[in-house]
Order: structure tokens, then sequence, then C-alpha cells
């Protein structure tokens, strides 16, 4: 299933077109193959995305799961793995603040 390009990307096909090539095949890329499907692979970048901090790609990507048939229900357990996985750093990092006792 080919994935549509965000706007601030298509931005870009006449300011830098060959760049703009460049990041379509990456997408392309990243969404292409039959071992997760189109949902699974949605639900990851929004993960990703809120991570980042990228709240118009929440909104967008959660727009995008719900139209492949996704759920609350999966969008919360994706969130909740990416807080999981995210938040570990602040926990190894914090071991820091005890090395010296």
């Amino acid at each position: 299933m080919k994935k549509e390009v965000p706007q601030f990307i298509k931005e870009y096909e006449n300011r830098d077109h060959l760049l703009y090539e460049a990041i379509v095949k990456v997408s392309e890329t990243a969404f292409a193959g039959e071992a997760l499907d189109h949902k699974t692979k949605l639900l990851i970048a929004l993960a990703l995305d809120a991570v980042l901090g990228t709240d118009h790609g929440v909104t967008s990507l959660a727009r995008q799961i719900r139209a492949a048939g996704g759920t609350d229900a999966e969008i919360n357990e994706a969130l909740r793995v990416a807080y999981y996985v995210a938040g570990m750093n602040t926990l190894v990092c914090g071991n820091a603040a005890f090395e010296d006792k």
C-alpha cells in the first residue's frame, strides 16, 4: 500500500526535487513488505511520533489508523509500549545519581 507523504515533505517537491524523491522512496520502503500489516506499521509510526513529541503526526496517524480499521484500544496499547520503552532511559540515566554512593 502506498503511503501518502505529509504536507511538510510535499513542500520539498518543487524546492528540492532530488531530496523529495529520496524521502518518498524511503517512505515507500518503510511501508513496503508483508511481514507487518499496514495498520501495525502506522501504530509503530504513531508511537514514535508520540515519543518525539510530534503531535500533528500523532493526530494524522491516528486518523489513518482508524481508517485502516484500527481501534482506540490498539492506539492506547501502542502508546503504552512507547511510554514504557521511552521512559526506560530516565531510569537508566537516573542510576548515575547513585554511582558514587
